[in-house]
């Protein structure tokens, strides 16, 4: 049996994360379920906890997250170089898009019957992205990324106490369209130098650029709707030549995935993707800042494992040929 590791950020949702995480340990400790566990103290805490468990030794363990899309990816950054790790979550955060699109259960108690079940058999692999910045440090995303407008929402968020109040009052999804809001009529649209895959694209007027390994962002958006995290590919939403009007619009309707049929909406799928700007825009992944523009992309593939209940393009594959075979 795979030994089990709980990472807490007993911060997340104003601490909401840590009434959770009681729920959790209580449960455990009724099952008699043996585990360690850890509390993050500080902004990237998590990484260094991940990779300190992971370099312990070679046995199979699985790290399960206890907090928001933040958490998780910090996680994520200080595992992904190991292979005998797999990677859990249990949803204690505002956002929660990575429960969104692994299907974990929302509810903290079922997200840890899930995981306890599907931690039995062997995790299937996922993609991960690898940003490099202009510094050459790197970062990955399980998520997505942004560059421009949606990053600067990202970075208002962050470092303002809004969102802690708008968590108080279960509502701190909200804190993004506040944000958004805020910023919509101040923010200056530029040029993007978008390179996939060696094919160069020439964006004027752009709002923002997403690059995205799963469909969800921003506390439920649907970014990037056919977004697949083991097809091999990430999936680019560009948003240019909008008007600050029509973009509300556009936000309003990436609820259901509908910006999509908006002429202005641009879609890609690539393996390598390059971000240059005419003037530096903010960046994020997974919803946390790491800098500036310019930086390029590049898929992992088949990287990471992770206990989810979304069913793996394998298995979809297979599934279809063994229908087809029947009739």
């Amino acid at each position: 049996m795979k030994q089990i590791y709980f990472i807490i950020n007993p911060k997340a949702r104003n601490g909401y994360s840590l009434k959770i995480w009681k729920k959790v340990e209580s449960r455990l400790m009724d099952d008699k379920i043996p585990y360690l566990a850890f509390f993050t103290e500080y902004q990237g805490h998590a990484i260094k906890l991940a990779a300190q468990i992971a370099q312990k030794n070679n046995d199979k363990k699985i790290i399960i997250a206890v907090g928001g899309d933040g958490t998780i990816s910090e996680v994520m950054n200080g595992m992904a170089s190991y292979s005998n790790i797999t990677l859990g979550f249990i949803p204690g955060g505002s956002g929660n898009d990575f429960s969104r699109g692994f299907q974990i259960p929302a509810k903290p108690e079922e997200a840890l019957t899930v995981i306890l079940r599907l931690m039995k058999e062997e995790a299937p692999l996922v993609d991960i992205g690898k940003i490099t910045m202009v510094d050459h440090s790197e970062h990955y995303f399980i998520n997505n990324m942004g560059a421009g407008f949606d990053a600067l929402v990202s970075h208002e968020v962050n470092h303002s106490k809004t969102k802690a109040w708008l968590n108080k009052l279960s509502i701190g999804r909200l804190v993004y369209v506040y944000f958004l809001l805020k910023k919509l009529f101040s923010y200056k649209c530029t040029t993007i130098d978008l390179s996939i895959d060696g094919n160069r694209h020439i964006l004027e007027q752009t709002w923002f650029v997403t690059v995205s390994n799963q469909p969800y962002y921003g506390g439920g958006m649907m970014i990037a709707p056919d977004a697949v995290p083991d097809d091999g590919f990430l999936d680019i939403t560009v948003a240019h030549r909008l008007s600050r009007l029509k973009l509300l619009l556009v936000f309003i309707s990436v609820f259901w995935g509908k910006h999509v049929h908006f002429k202005e909406v641009k879609t890609f799928k690539g393996r390598r993707v390059s971000i240059q700007s005419s003037s530096p825009l903010y960046v994020h992944a997974d919803g946390e800042d790491i800098g500036y523009t310019p930086l390029n992309i590049q898929v992992q593939t088949n990287t990471l494992k992770v206990v989810t209940r979304r069913r793996s393009m394998r298995e979809t594959v297979l599934k279809e040929r063994d229908s087809n075979e029947l009739q």
